[in-house]
């Protein structure tokens, strides 16, 4: 785990680790980060909620093919999954101020390139460049929220009530990548249709190239040390292969989470088609976001007796029935209730396996696990809106939703395989 300074990145001193009047509300959270933190890391973060929608409106209005606009939006995803470890590694070696600056500038610039390749300002553009360009403006994309979950585990460190404040800011965070994932989108559909297709990007790379930055020099960032390699006795085998295993389950629940995302987006868009307004299939998924939000913040308060790997696997567990329940409604007013059902336990598990990928990251790569984490929702939404899609097209939105039971599945496979390997480490050491 990263060390935490010895003060407030507000600027008060630290309250004592064993002083009885820590608790783990958000007030504590107010004190450890200062006012400031909130607003700075929720807006810094909303031009990643903005860039895949917001690519796929300008090359489809410029192109007038949906396909060409897919293909761009899918590359700015694949680029996404691929940078984000990258540049987690790269905070966690050289620090996040060193690394996130100079990646939002480079994201802004690239950002102004897709604008400028993608809308046909320049005659002639091949594709091929349009994909490039839209893979490495989402590489460069700086992920502000994996950062600043990397931020509370330092912050919380060591103190006396140090593991609930930090289950309260895992919530907080989740709370808010809820929000900014459907403000997202809504910002995109609402400038581009009033004013112009481009203007959300253009709006994404100045608040990145002003936000991320300010965000970069906040004070909490003094909290990280980067990691140098230790010269020190190097772990065993089984210690390093059990710190993989345990680290790519947690990855693969988020693979399972994000495949869900997408298919209950590719579903409840194909719902609302059959009832002649498929735009409204948006509007639909934002009710799961709604009470997975409201869900999220909820953890803070759940007994602390309940282990993080038994919370994953019960709460995923749950999922799968109410996944296959997405078959039942027929109307809109129905799928809304069902959907906000099939949110309630979505929240509480995204919380979960953050927290347990901080337990699990190795020394000095908490960095790395939060950015690979948040990896693996974009590499399952885009596998969720493939496969959701090729099912909606064959059998209407049920196959779409069927994808969803599977993907929930998974999530409580993977939730079940941390935790037997939790049970079965004990057991070894018992011996």
């Amino acid at each position: 785990m990263n060390s935490a300074t010895s003060s407030s990145p507000s600027g008060a001193p630290a309250q004592n680790a064993a002083a009885p009047t820590e608790s783990g509300n958000f007030r504590s959270l107010l004190e450890l980060a200062g006012p400031a933190f909130f607003p700075l890391a929720f807006f810094a973060r909303l031009p990643l909620a903005m860039l895949t929608i917001g690519t796929l409106t300008l090359v489809s209005t410029a192109t007038g093919s949906y396909a060409s606009g897919g293909v761009a939006a899918g590359a700015v995803g694949i680029g996404s999954a691929i940078g984000a470890p990258l540049l987690g590694y790269a905070a966690d070696r050289w620090g996040q101020r060193l690394v996130l600056v100079p990646a939002a500038l480079a994201h802004a610039v690239l950002v102004g390139a897709l604008i400028v390749c993608g809308a046909g300002i320049l005659p002639g553009v091949p594709t091929v460049l349009v994909i490039v360009v839209a893979f490495l403006s989402g590489a460069t994309c700086p992920q502000v929220g994996p950062l600043a979950r990397v931020r509370w585990m330092a912050l919380t460190a060591g103190r006396r009530r140090g593991r609930r404040e930090l289950e309260t800011a895992l919530s907080y965070e989740s709370t808010v990548d809820e929000l900014t994932f459907v403000m997202g989108p809504a910002l995109v559909g609402v400038l581009a249709s009033v004013l112009a297709p481009w203007l959300p990007l253009a709006l994404a790379a100045v608040l990145t190239a002003a936000l991320v930055p300010a965000f970069a020099v906040h004070p909490t960032g003094r909290a990280i040390q980067p990691h140098q390699p230790s010269a020190g006795p190097v772990a065993g085998a089984g210690w390093v292969r059990g710190r993989i295993i345990r680290v790519g389950l947690c990855v693969l629940g988020m693979v399972g989470m994000g495949t869900l995302f997408g298919s209950v987006s590719a579903g409840a868009v194909s719902f609302a088609g059959v009832f002649g307004d498929a735009s409204a299939g948006g509007l639909l998924y934002a009710a799961l976001g709604l009470t997975s939000a409201m869900a999220a913040l909820s953890v803070s308060s759940w007994p602390q007796g309940w282990a993080q790997p038994v919370r994953w696997a019960a709460c995923a567990l749950l999922l799968i029935p109410l996944a296959l329940l997405l078959q039942i409604p027929s109307s809109i007013g129905s799928m809304v209730v069902f959907l906000l059902l099939i949110g309630l336990p979505v929240g509480p598990v995204m919380v979960t396996i953050f927290t347990v990928g901080g337990d699990v990251a190795p020394l000095g790569r908490m960095g790395t696990v939060m950015t690979m984490l948040a990896s693996g929702i974009v590499v399952g939404t885009a596998i969720g809106n493939g496969l959701a899609g090729v099912m909606a097209d064959a059998v209407g939105p049920q196959g779409a939703f069927l994808v969803a039971a599977g993907a929930a599945t998974l999530l409580f496979l993977s939730g079940a395989g941390t935790l037997a390997l939790g049970r079965l480490r004990r057991t070894t050491a018992a011996r």
